[in-house]
C-alpha cells in the first residue's frame, strides 16, 4: 500500500468509526438497572460478550463470525435509531440496509462489502452462526427487560413472552436459557399486577 492509499485508509477508517459511534447515543427502550435508557452499543456489547460465553457450547460454529455478526447486527441503527419490536408495523430491513449503506460509505470497497455481507447473512438467518446470533439478540433484550429499573408500563411482559420464540426454538440450551429468561418475566407481569400497576 502506498503512502497515499495508507493515509486515505486511515483517514476513512476513522471517519467510519467517528459515525459508528452515534451507537453509543442510539437509545433502546429497555433500561439499565441503574434506570437510565440502554443504548444500542450497550446493546451490542453484552450481545458479543453473551456469545463469547457461550461459544464453546457450540465447538462446530466459527466462533470469530459469532462475534462479527453481534458486532454488526445493529451498525444500521447509528443512522436512524432503533425501532422497537412491539412498533414495527412491517419489514425495517430496507432501512436498515440503506442506513448501513450509508455508514459504511468511508471504508474501502472490500470492507464495505464485507460489513454488508455480515449484516444481511445476521439479518436472513442465513447460517447457523447467524441463527444462533438471533436467538441470543432476544434472549439479551428480554434479560434486559426484566434486570432493567423499568419506568412504569415501559415494559410490555405479555409482549415479551412470546417475542423471538421462532429464532429460541434453535436448541434444547437456547430453549433452556429462554425458559429461564421467561420465568423471570412471568414475575415481573405477576409484580405488577400485584402492585396493580
Amino acid at each position: 500500500m502506498s503512502e497515499s492509499n495508507k493515509e486515505d485508509w486511515v483517514y476513512n477508517l476513522l471517519d467510519f468509526l467517528r459515525r459508528a459511534e452515534a451507537l453509543k447515543s442510539t437509545l433502546r427502550t429497555t433500561w439499565t438497572q441503574s434506570g437510565r435508557q440502554e443504548s444500542t452499543a450497550e446493546h451490542s456489547w453484552r450481545l458479543c460478550l453473551f456469545a463469547m460465553l457461550i461459544s464453546k457450547a457450540y465447538p462446530d460454529l466459527d466462533a470469530l463470525k459469532i462475534l462479527q455478526l453481534c458486532i454488526v447486527h445493529d451498525l444500521g441503527e447509528a443512522i436512524h435509531g432503533d425501532i422497537p419490536a412491539p412498533e414495527q408495523t412491517g419489514p425495517k430491513d430496507e432501512q436498515e440496509r440503506e442506513d448501513l449503506k450509508d455508514l459504511v460509505r468511508p471504508l474501502p470497497e472490500e470492507q464495505r462489502h464485507e460489513l454488508l455481507c455480515l449484516w444481511e447473512e445476521y439479518e436472513y438467518a442465513q447460517s447457523p452462526e447467524a441463527r444462533l446470533v438471533k436467538a441470543l439478540d432476544k434472549l439479551e433484550t428480554l434479560l434486559q427487560h426484566v434486570q432493567g429499573t423499568n419506568p412504569s408500563r415501559s415494559v410490555d411482559y405479555i409482549f415479551n413472552l412470546g417475542y423471538g420464540v421462532r429464532y429460541t426454538e434453535l436448541d434444547e440450551f437456547i430453549k433452556e436459557l429462554r425458559s429461564a429468561v421467561d420465568r423471570e418475566t412471568e414475575c415481573c407481569l405477576h409484580s405488577r399486577s400485584c402492585q396493580g400497576d
